[in-house]
C-alpha cells in the first residue's frame, strides 16, 4: 500500500510514512515539549512519561491509516492494480471513485474500531466518552478540521455507512499496519483516560507538525525502499531505526526547538537602568511568581512609560517559571508589529539562549524577505552563541521551513498582529495548530484597549484557552477601563479553573498579577511615573467646514479658522505640530487647506506632511520613515540646542499606536477620550530641554492638546462625514468631560484612569437635564445594543471554551450556517478592498509607477516571479469596499499572475494623467484619482 507519490521517483509505502511520522513525533516530544507538558500528557493518560511518549508517538504514526482504502489507493493505478481484482479486497461498487472521500476521515472511522479492539477504554453507546474515539477523532483532524463524533450504530457497520473504507481485505490491511507499527515502536501501553481539551490541542499540533516534516520530498526521496521491499518485520525494524536516526536532523533544520529565558536581572536584559514602573516590577513580581507560580501580568501606564521593556522583563520572569519555549508579541497593526520586531530581536540577543528563530507575522510580512535570501549572522549573547537575524529585513528565520503557510506561530519567538493569534479561536482550518503554537509561549498583548467588542470577545476566549493550557500572559494598555481589565483577567482565571470574579481595579500607572495556579489576584500596585506632567486641554468649539475648498473664504468660528489660529505660532516661530483628523478624506482636505493658509511653510521641504492609510504601501513606508526622522526620538549623541524647523504633520488615527513621534503641539478633531489621550501622548513625548522647544512651547512638562469640537458649537452635532467611525454617545460624553478638563487640565498619569472609566459610567447620563439627557440615554442604548450584537457575533462565530469541549474536538471546527472562512478571515464584514494603480503613459504603455520606469509584469506559465510579486504587492493600497463594487472589465488580476494570497481580491485601476501629478480613472459609480495626497473618490 502506497502513502506518498507526488514529486517522488517512485511511490513510498504508507508503512514507511507511518514510521517516519512516529519517529519525528518522538523527536518533537523531546525537543519542543517542556518536561511539565510531557508529565501533564502522560499523567492525563494514566501512564508514565516513557509510556506516554511511546504511546502518543504511536498515535502520530497512525494518522494516515485511512490511506489504506480503495478511493485513495486507486489514485495510483500501478499500485492499485494488484488488489483491484483480488476478491479479498472487496469494495462497494464505485467506492474507488468516491469524490467526497477524505483519507483523514477514514482514519477517524477505522481507528475508532482498532483502538477499541486494542483494549482502549470505550464509552458504550456514547462514543465521545470513549478514549479510543477521542484519539481517532484527534488523528482525523490532522488536516486541520475535526470530524463529528461517530455514532455507535454506524460504527458497527462502518463499511456500509462509509463505503470508501472497503471491506474484508482493506480492514485486514489496516489491522496489519496497526499491529506492525505498534510492534516496531513498542507501544503496548494502554491509556486509562483521555486528554483534556488543552492537551488534546497540543498533541494534535505535534501530530500535524510531525506529518509535515516527515512528508518533505527531500526527507523521503533518499529513503524510498527498493522494488523488492515487502514490509517484513526485519525491513520494518530497519526503516524504523533509520527514521529515528533521521528525525533530529529534520526537527533541527526546521528550527523548532526551545528558547530559554536565561537572564534573571533587568540589567542583563537591557542596556539602561529601569524606570519607576520597571523597577517596581523587578522588585515585587519575582516574589509573587515564586509564591504562586506563573500566570497573567497586566500593566497599565501612559504611552512612553517603558511598557514594552516592562512586558519583556515580565515575560522573561513568567517564561522561566513556566518553562515556556518562547514568546509571541501581539500588536494591533502591521506598523506596530514592524516597529516592535527589532526591539524583540535585541531583547532575544541579550536575554535568551537556545533556539531563537524569530518570525514576523502579518499578512504582508513575507514582503520583508522576498528576494533577499537567507542572510544570517551569529550574535554573541551574554550566555552563549545563538543565531538571530542580522538582516535589516523583518522575516527573521534561517532555513525557511517556518516561512511555510500556517507555520509562523510554531517558531519559538514571534512578533505580529493580534489577528494571527485570535484566528486560533475561530473555526478556521488548522486553528488547533495555532493554539498549539501559543500553548507553551508567553503571550504578550500590546494596546489591549485598542480592540472593539468583537475582537475583545475573541481575546477573552483566547485567554480562557491559554489559562487552561497554563501559558503565561502579559497585557499592556495605556487606556484600559476597569471593566475591560476585569473581563480579561477573569477569562484567564476561568480557563485555569477559577470561576469566581476577581473584582479587578487597575492602578494607573501600575500593574497587577493573577496566578494561574492559585487563581489569586494581587492588589494592583500603583507606581511612580518618570513623566509626571499636566496636560493642558484647549477645547475649541468649531463649525464643521472641512468640505470647503482650500481657496474659499475662511468662516469665523469654523474649523479652518481655528486651525489657522493654533498653527500660526508654528509657522512663525518654528517647532512641530500634529493635526489628527477623523477620516482620510478630511485629512486630505486639511492638508490642502494648511498648505494654502501657510504658503511659506508649504514651500519648505517637509514643511507640511500628510500621513494616512490610503497611500500605496511603498509610498506610505517612505512617508513614515521621513516622519520618524523628522519627529522621532532624538539620538543620544544629539543635543537639542535649537527648536526644530517649522513643520506640520496632518494625519489620521495611524499615528495613535504605530509610531514613536514627538510634537511640540497636538491638535485633534474630537474623538473618544481614550483616543485623545493616546494622541496627546505624542505631545512633548521626549525630553528636548528648554532650548529644544520653540518659545511658545518652552514649558517642557505642560504639553498642550487642542481639541476641535463640533459638538461644543451652537447647535453642534457629530459631522455626517464621520459616519460610524466613532460612537456618537462616547463623543458626547467626551465633549462634556473636556469642558471640565479645559479648566484644570489633566494630571498625567494620576488623573487618567478616573477619566477613562468616567466616560463609560452608566450614571453619567444623570448629570444632564431635559433633551440632552434623553438624547444621551438613546445613544447609550444604541451603543450597548451594538456592543452586545458584536459580542454575540463573536460567541456565534468563535469556538467554545475549553471546558465545553467535553471530549468532542469537532467543536473546534464547528461553524454555524452561513459562516464561511472568508467571512471570518476578513474580520466579519470589514468593508475594505485593495487596489493597484497602473499608469497609462503617453505612448499607451502601462507601468507600475507614474514616472513610466517600471513596466507591468506579464506573468506566464510560472506566474509572477518572487521579485515581481513583491513589487506588485508593495504598490497596493487599501480603499473602502464601496469604491470597488460594480467592478468593470479590466479590473481583475491577469490569470498569468497566478493565485498568490496577496493577489486575492486585488483590483487593478488603469489611471490616465489629468495634469500635474494627478491620475484618474472611472470605476463603477466612482471616479478614482491618485495624487500627492493619496487615493480619493468622487
Amino acid at each position: 500500500m502506497w502513502g506518498k507519490e507526488s514529486g517522488l521517483s517512485r511511490p513510498y509505502p504508507v508503512m514507511c510514512h507511518l514510521l517516519d511520522t512516529g519517529a519525528v513525533f518522538q523527536q518533537l516530544w523531546d525537543v519542543v515539549l517542556s518536561e511539565e507538558a510531557q508529565e501533564a500528557i502522560a499523567g492525563a493518560l494514566g501512564l508514565s512519561v516513557v509510556e506516554g511518549r511511546t504511546t502518543v508517538s504511536f498515535w502520530a504514526g497512525l494518522h494516515d491509516l485511512g490511506k489504506i482504502t480503495p478511493p485513495f489507493q486507486a489514485q495510483v493505478s500501478a499500485c492499485y492494480g494488484p488488489v483491484r481484482d483480488d476478491p479479498a479486497y472487496v469494495s462497494a461498487p464505485g467506492a474507488e471513485a468516491e469524490k467526497s472521500f477524505r483519507h483523514e476521515i477514514a482514519s477517524h472511522w477505522a481507528l475508532c474500531e482498532l483502538f477499541e479492539a486494542a483494549g482502549y477504554p470505550g464509552g458504550g453507546r456514547l462514543l465521545r466518552k470513549s478514549v479510543g474515539h477521542q484519539v481517532a477523532q484527534l488523528l482525523g483532524g490532522h488536516h486541520g478540521l475535526f470530524g463529528e463524533v461517530l455514532q455507535a450504530k454506524k460504527m458497527a457497520q462502518a463499511a456500509n455507512y462509509n463505503p470508501g473504507l472497503g471491506k474484508e481485505g482493506w480492514a485486514g490491511q489496516r489491522l496489519a499496519h496497526f499491529k506492525e507499527l505498534r510492534r516496531a515502536m513498542g507501544a503496548f501501553a494502554v491509556p486509562l483516560r483521555g486528554l483534556p481539551a488543552g492537551l488534546a490541542v497540543v498533541v494534535t499540533g505535534l501530530v500535524v507538525v510531525a506529518d509535515w516534516l516527515a512528508s518533505q520530498t527531500s526527507a523521503i526521496e533518499t529513503r524510498i525502499p527498493g522494488p523488492g521491499w515487502s514490509g517484513t518485520a526485519a525491513e520494518v525494524d530497519a526503516h524504523w531505526q533509520a527514521a529515528v536516526a533521521a528525525a533530529p536532523g529534520l526537527v533541527g533544520a526546521a528550527r523548532l526547538g526551545r528558547a530559554s529565558f536565561s537572564a534573571e536581572k533587568f540589567s542583563a536584559m537591557f542596556p539602561f537602568a529601569p524606570n519607576s514602573l520597571q523597577q517596581d516590577l523587578a522588585e515585587h513580581l519575582p516574589g509573587l511568581v515564586g509564591e504562586h507560580g506563573p500566570g497573567l501580568v497586566l500593566v497599565t501606564a501612559p504611552t512612553g512609560d517603558g511598557k514594552t521593556e516592562a512586558a519583556l522583563f515580565a515575560a522573561s520572569l513568567l517564561g522561566r517559571a513556566a518553562g515556556a519555549r518562547g514568546l509571541y508579541f501581539a500588536l494591533p497593526t502591521m506598523g506596530t508589529a514592524d516597529a516592535m520586531l527589532p526591539r524583540v530581536e535585541a531583547f532575544a540577543s541579550r536575554a535568551l539562549s537556545g533556539e531563537r528563530a524569530l518570525m514576523l507575522l502579518h499578512s504582508m510580512a513575507w514582503l520583508s524577505s522576498a528576494g533577499s535570501g537567507d542572510k544570517w549572522a551569529s550574535f554573541e549573547g551574554p550566555f552563549n552563541k545563538g543565531s538571530v537575524s542580522a538582516e535589516t529585513g523583518t522575516v527573521v528565520e534561517a532555513d525557511g521551513w517556518l516561512r511555510g503557510a500556517k507555520r509562523g506561530l510554531l517558531a519559538p519567538l514571534g512578533v505580529g498582529t493580534i489577528d494571527q493569534a485570535l484566528s486560533a479561536v475561530l473555526p478556521l482550518r488548522y486553528n488547533a495548530l495555532r493554539l498549539f503554537g501559543l500553548s507553551d509561549k508567553v503571550f504578550v498583548v500590546d494596546e489591549a484597549h485598542a480592540y472593539g467588542p468583537w475582537m475583545h470577545q475573541l481575546l477573552v476566549r483566547l485567554l480562557e484557552w491559554l489559562g487552561a493550557m497554563g501559558a503565561p500572559v502579559v497585557l499592556l494598555s495605556a487606556t484600559l477601563t476597569g471593566r475591560s481589565a476585569g473581563s480579561l483577567v477573569d477569562a484567564y482565571r476561568h480557563g485555569a479553573g477559577f470561576s469566581e470574579p476577581s473584582c479587578v481595579v487597575p492602578r494607573y500607572p501600575g500593574w497587577l498579577f493573577a496566578s494561574g495556579g492559585s487563581g489569586e489576584v494581587s492588589a494592583a500596585r500603583g507606581t511612580a511615573s518618570n513623566r509626571v506632567r499636566k496636560l493642558k486641554v484647549s477645547r475649541r468649539p468649531v463649525v464643521w467646514d472641512t468640505a470647503e475648498s482650500a481657496g474659499a473664504p475662511v468662516r469665523e468660528g469654523g474649523r479652518r479658522a481655528a486651525l489657522r489660529e493654533v498653527l500660526a505660532p508654528v509657522a512663525a516661530e518654528g517647532g512641530t505640530a500634529l493635526v489628527c483628523c477623523t477620516t482620510v478624506a478630511e485629512a486630505q482636505q486639511t492638508y490642502r487647506d494648511v498648505r494654502a493658509a501657510f504658503p511659506d511653510l508649504a514651500a519648505r521641504p517637509g514643511g507640511v506632511r500628510l500621513l494616512h492609510s490610503r497611500f500605496p504601501a511603498d509610498v506610505r513606508a517612505t512617508i513614515t520613515a521621513r516622519c520618524e526622522t523628522a519627529y522621532g526620538k532624538p539620538r543620544p549623541s544629539e543635543e537639542a540646542v535649537t527648536a526644530r524647523p517649522a513643520s506640520v504633520l496632518v494625519a489620521t488615527q495611524v499615528v495613535e499606536q504605530s509610531l514613536d513621534l514627538d510634537f511640540d503641539l497636538v491638535v485633534s478633531d474630537l474623538a473618544p477620550l481614550a483616543q485623545l489621550l493616546q494622541r496627546a501622548g505624542r505631545g512633548r513625548r521626549h525630553e528636548r530641554g528648554p532650548l529644544g522647544r520653540p518659545g511658545w512651547a518652552a514649558v517642557e512638562d505642560e504639553p498642550e492638546l487642542v481639541v476641535l469640537d463640533p459638538l461644543a458649537a451652537p447647535d453642534g452635532s457629530v459631522p455626517r462625514s464621520w459616519g460610524t467611525v466613532y460612537d456618537a454617545g462616547l463623543l458626547v460624553r467626551t465633549s462634556l468631560i473636556l469642558a471640565e478638563c479645559a479648566r484644570d487640565g489633566i494630571a498625567v498619569p494620576s488623573g487618567v484612569q478616573r477619566l477613562v472609566d468616567e466616560v463609560y459610567e452608566e450614571g453619567f447620563v444623570d448629570r444632564l437635564d431635559g433633551a440632552a439627557r434623553e438624547e444621551l440615554a438613546r445613544l447609550d442604548e444604541e451603543r450597548w445594543a451594538g456592543e452586545a450584537a458584536e459580542r454575540h457575533l463573536a460567541a456565534w462565530t468563535g469556538i467554545c471554551a475549553p471546558a465545553d469541549v467535553k471530549g468532542d474536538l469537532s467543536k473546534l471546527s464547528l461553524r454555524e450556517a452561513g459562516v464561511t472562512e472568508e467571512l471570518l478571515t476578513t474580520r466579519l464584514g470589514a468593508d475594505t478592498g485593495r487596489v493597484l494603480c497602473l499608469y497609462e503613459q503617453a505612448d499607451r504603455t502601462v507601468t507600475l509607477d507614474p514616472e513610466g520606469k517600471t513596466p507591468v509584469p506579464a506573468g506566464g506559465r510560472h506566474r509572477l516571479a518572487v521579485a515581481e510579486l513583491a513589487d506588485v504587492a508593495r504598490r497596493t493600497a487599501p480603499v473602502p469596499g464601496r469604491w470597488l463594487r460594480g467592478e468593470e472589465p479590466g479590473g481583475a488580476v491577469p490569470e498569468k499572475w497566478g493565485t498568490h494570497p496577496s493577489l486575492r481580491d486585488l483590483v487593478l485601476l488603469r489611471m490616465s494623467p489629468v495634469g500635474g501629478r494627478t491620475w484618474r480613472c472611472r470605476h463603477g459609480r466612482y471616479t478614482l484619482s491618485i495624487s500627492e495626497v493619496g487615493l480619493e473618490a468622487e
